[in-house]
């Protein structure tokens, strides 16, 4: 694989960090961060390039705090100024760089590979290839963004890169907390860039054809049951001894059409294609407290839309027809299909 020199002048001149910041403040104008670097902007953003040039940037000291739902995870949360400027900076020049190495199979955190583009290939081969998506292998890592190791990542991001000076900047971003920390913009870059080369051996060494990769939530579908097995204890070999990664003890090998594959808040199945029950729990409840609402005070038809907008979109592109139809009797909200 051919390496990549000369990027630094290119992350840390001016211009590029001005773009960081327009593209860093997308959303969070009105935020502490926002505003007051916005006091000195000129000023902040001439002192980050002298000190990213005399290799003075330091990441800053990380608040951290826990979040419960979906599940319980710490997140670590860094200043606007410096520090998510320079991460946006980063990425302006290394993520086209970065995708492009990536399998076409990879979907997490990537510009125009969501989860919707996911879902679509997922629904297509199951329709399309019946018998060979006959049965699912469904994993993921234990602990993932925590338990990835800084010396196998960086090694890995030394395979396509060779400009030292970025190498310093990555190098100090990654060592500035255990494993990667859940918040950061980079993260989900390193964690994508720490598969990358487990999703080539899968397509390329293993040629396993129906694989699907989001963060570390892996599908894999194929006509045996015991093929799957045995394709699962290679996996976890190679990751174990490559990675240094486990999979969790909750992985399952299952007929699709006993159950539907749970996977992207969706759930499939040959012939169709239905939202997670946690998706239409909340939903239902939602509407259910909104109707209740209603019936008390006045509220803006507006307000109603943004409560409630999210949960549409999975209903749009799923077979929920009925469900719809169901809830409109309560709240009224036309829905496009986009199956």
């Amino acid at each position: 694989m051919k390496r990549i020199g000369n990027l630094w002048e290119k992350i840390i001149s001016v211009e590029n960090l001005m773009s960081a910041d327009e593209k860093a403040r997308k959303g969070k104008t009105r935020s502490y961060g926002v505003r007051l670097h916005d006091r000195n902007r000129a000023a902040n953003i001439q002192k980050l390039h002298d000190d990213l040039a005399a290799k003075r940037f330091r990441t800053s000291n990380y608040h951290i705090f826990t979040i419960h739902e979906p599940k319980e995870r710490k997140i670590y949360q860094l200043p606007y100024y410096p520090d998510r400027i320079v991460h946006h900076a980063v990425m302006n020049v290394m993520e086209s760089i970065w995708v492009s190495s990536f399998t076409a199979d990879t979907y997490s955190c990537i510009k125009n590979r969501g989860i919707h583009l996911a879902a679509k290939k997922v629904r297509r081969a199951l329709k399309e290839d019946p018998d060979g998506t006959r049965y699912c292998l469904k994993i993921d890592i234990r602990k993932f963004y925590p338990s990835i190791d800084h010396e196998i990542l960086k090694g890995i991001i030394r395979r396509k890169i060779k400009d030292n000076d970025l190498l310093w900047l990555l190098d100090e971003i990654i060592d500035s907390a255990d494993g990667v920390p859940i918040g950061n913009y980079l993260s989900q870059y390193f964690a994508n860039v720490y598969l990358m080369y487990f999703d080539h051996w899968m397509k390329e060494v293993k040629h396993v054809k129906y694989y699907y990769r989001y963060a570390d939530d892996i599908v894999v579908f194929g006509p045996e049951k015991a093929a799957l097995h045995t394709l699962l204890n290679e996996m976890r070999e190679y990751l174990r001894d490559n990675l240094k990664l486990t999979v969790k003890r909750n992985f399952q090998v299952f007929p699709v059409d006993s159950r539907g594959v749970d996977f992207l808040g969706f759930r499939f199945y040959h012939t169709h294609t239905l939202i997670r029950k946690g998706i239409k729990r909340n939903l239902c409840r939602r509407v259910a407290h909104i109707v209740r609402l209603m019936s008390k005070y006045k509220i803006k038809w507006m307000k109603i839309k943004r409560n409630i907008a999210s949960w549409w979109g999975w209903l749009k592109y799923s077979d929920s027809k009925h469900l719809c139809q169901t809830l409109f009797i309560q709240l009224p909200y036309e829905v496009n299909f986009r199956r």
